[in-house]
């Protein structure tokens, strides 16, 4: 079993919530009973982009006989440094008086 933390809804805010996978049963979503649990008790909602790829990845492991748990870490992982390359990337640079006179001066 797995641990992630993800960000939920509460009532128009956000907040981290532990999630855990591992091996869901057939006929229920991977999350089911953890977001049944979160939105009785707690009063939130688990993102339904989150609960929709969770349930992608079930089917994908599923269909290739890859174990649920490892294929939501790599694909987790994956994100997490697909978004910090493109977040490092598309930072714009602030540019300075500096850098301004600098190229007046090559012209």
């Amino acid at each position: 079993m797995k641990k992630f933390t993800i960000n939920c809804n509460f009532g128009g805010g956000v907040g981290q919530f532990a999630i855990y996978i591992g091996a869901p049963e057939k006929d229920h979503h991977p999350l089911h009973f953890q977001a049944e649990w979160l939105s009785k008790e707690k009063g939130g909602a688990i993102p339904k982009e989150i609960m929709e790829s969770l349930a992608k990845l079930k089917e994908i492991a599923d269909r290739n006989n890859v174990s649920y748990e490892t294929l939501c870490e790599y694909a987790l992982q994956a994100a997490s440094a697909s978004q910090a390359d493109s977040s490092a990337a598309g930072t714009p640079q602030q540019e300075t008086k500096a850098d301004t006179q600098q190229e007046e001066r090559k012209e």
